[in-house]
């Protein structure tokens, strides 16, 4: 599946990325071109904002200029980008909302996990908020308020209720889906005095695994 482009101008490309495709070069498993050299063979040089896992689908973004990259990593350190994430988990809260600030300390053992570390973690908080509940499932909406590696996907494995299909954080096997269920659905920020909003449809694995939740299968 290749990725789509939502938008583009002289700063800024926004990709919809697919599951399956590495964001940059690199890692142990690169049997294919990662996202930033499929878009520097269409626009040329392009620098990398943030990061997904090769896993997750959904919203990045890229900037077309040294000075952007500057700028629009500036938002993301400052905290002055909205991302929201939906994610399929196992089982279903007692609440409907809540804000997970257990410390996290990333790159841990074979696995290179994150692990929740009270002495040694970063700070680390997501605010969750369930979306809808299945017979054992539930999806749910994710938006990080920082930015640690795997952050979601740890704090809902500390939390008991880890990411569908997401075996590195103790997710029980399944057939719903063939990987985390886990997909960038928006992105919100302003750059250069002007706003920008972008949401991402669900990928089709996605969409299946839901509809087959709802249908109680």
């Amino acid at each position: 599946m290749k990725p789509v482009l939502l938008y583009s101008d002289d700063d800024l490309l926004v990709v919809d990325k697919p599951a399956g495709v590495a964001a940059v070069p690199g890692g142990w498993q690169m049997d294919a071109p990662s996202l930033l050299e499929l878009l520097q063979a269409d626009f040329g040089q392009v620098w990398i904002v943030h990061r997904l896992d090769k896993g997750t689908s959904g919203l990045i973004f890229f900037a077309r200029t040294p000075e952007a990259h500057r700028t629009l990593s500036l938002l993301f350190e400052t905290r002055a980008v909205s991302k929201t994430y939906h994610a399929i988990v196992n089982a279903s809260p007692a609440w409907d909302e809540h804000i997970a600030r257990h410390p996290l300390r990333a790159d841990v053992g074979h696995s290179h996990r994150t692990i929740v570390d009270p002495r040694y973690g970063k700070p680390s908080e997501t605010a969750f908020r369930v979306l809808e509940r299945f017979k054992n499932t539930s999806l749910f909406e994710a938006a990080p308020h920082t930015g640690r590696t795997h952050q979601i996907r740890a704090h809902l494995s500390a939390l008991g209720f880890p990411i569908l299909a997401d075996t590195l954080y103790h997710a029980p096997a399944t057939d719903l889906i063939g990987r985390p269920a886990l997909h960038a659905y928006s992105l919100s920020f302003e750059f250069d005095d002007k706003p920008y909003s972008f949401t991402a449809p669900y990928p089709e694995d996605f969409e299946q695994a839901l509809n087959r939740l709802r249908a109680g299968l």
